[in-house]
């Protein structure tokens, strides 16, 4: 016994040699990455977490528990301006109708500039949108911002306001009716001044569906003097430029010209008000009828409480929506309307009065 127990002490510690010898090796194989997993893992953490394809798609990747939605890709859109309701909620009914679908919503004011506006389509060309829509900020002038987009390859579509320029490719437009609305604001202006007296517009001649309201107005009241002898008769156009401040002095400038006006026909909701605050400084605003155009809450309650006679009212979060869904058409390879029209109501002040959203 004392024999075998001197041998098992003789190897004991060889043998604890030779388990120290494995268990460094074992260790050196886990701190030392094969080349190949680690080309691999090198190159998964090179890659961004969001990567666009061509086509504009986003993908969706998680990192410590921050996840990124994944979209179809993104439109980009360029309103006229963001200080009218209107196109503001334009906006906001693309964003909730792109969103629904699946896409990002980029969304930017033109401000009225079409220099501006030129320059937010070749950011949208670089983001490489799935499609871009634009309000205009000049019909003829925008025609070279959508040229740039039909050289991309990128589609466009125009809501509310139409491009009038030669060899710009728009795929649909959606708007409201506006030259039948100008129809409805005549019969309204009829109604106003009883068939008789001097009208005014406040206009702005640059937009396309402007254009279509004051065509439609003119041609309604003509055909009215022909039909029914009505005796209207429009002595002046000012520019008021669909804005409050510019309205307010271009009816200054009407009452100075023709101070015997019976009505003004205002080609949106900013231009009525702004017009009517001008009247009832000069202490005429039970003398003189106002037309609008638009249907804004502004406008609405201005007609509710007798400052607006009345509004051929316009629907903008329906043209946000099947400006999307035109765009959801095209693009799965669906055939698409070259124009989506929406009707007009006239709004008078019984509507108003009725109105729950007042």
């Amino acid at each position: 016994m004392a024999s075998m127990s001197f041998r098992l002490n003789m190897y004991l510690p060889t043998s604890k040699l030779f388990l120290a010898l494995i268990l460094g090796c074992i260790g050196c194989v886990g701190c030392t990455p094969n080349n190949s997993e680690s080309s691999s893992a090198n190159n998964s953490s090179s890659k961004p977490a969001n990567s666009r394809s061509s086509a504009g798609t986003d993908s969706s990747d998680s990192s410590q528990g921050n996840r990124t939605t994944a979209t179809k890709g993104k439109i980009g859109l360029s309103i006229l301006t963001s200080s009218n309701p209107f196109f503001v909620e334009i906006s906001d009914s693309v964003r909730d109708a792109a969103q629904k679908a699946g896409y990002e919503l980029i969304s930017v004011s033109g401000d009225m500039d079409s220099n501006k506006q030129q320059n937010q389509v070749k950011d949208f060309i670089v983001q490489k949108v799935a499609a871009i829509i634009l309000t205009p900020c000049d019909s003829r002038a925008v025609g070279t911002a959508i040229q740039e987009a039909n050289q991309a390859g990128i589609p466009v579509f125009t809501a509310d306001i139409a491009s009038i320029a030669s060899g710009a490719k728009v795929v649909t437009h959606v708007a409201t009716d506006n030259y039948s609305g100008g129809k409805q604001a005549a019969i309204a202006m009829i109604e106003a001044i009883d068939g008789k007296g001097k009208v005014g517009i406040l206009d702005f001649p640059q937009v396309e569906s402007v254009m279509l309201r004051t065509k439609g107005f003119r041609e309604e009241l003509e055909q009215q003097i022909r039909d029914k002898g009505v005796s209207i008769e429009i002595v002046a156009s000012l520019p008021g430029d669909g804005a409050k401040d510019k309205s307010y002095k271009a009816t200054q400038d009407l009452l100075q010209s023709h101070p015997d006006l019976k009505g003004i026909f205002a080609i949106n909701d900013p231009s009525a008000l702004g017009c009517y605050a001008a009247l009832e400084n000069a202490g005429v605003a039970d003398k003189i009828a106002i037309v609008g155009f638009d249907g804004q809450n502004d406008g609405k309650r201005a007609i509710r409480d007798g400052k607006i006679y009345a509004d051929p009212i316009q629907f903008p979060k329906r043209i946000g929506q099947e400006t999307v869904a035109a765009i959801l058409k095209y693009l799965n390879g669906e055939d698409v309307p070259e124009t989506i029209l929406i009707p007009t109501e006239l709004y008078r002040q019984s509507d108003g009065a009725a109105d729950p959203d007042l």
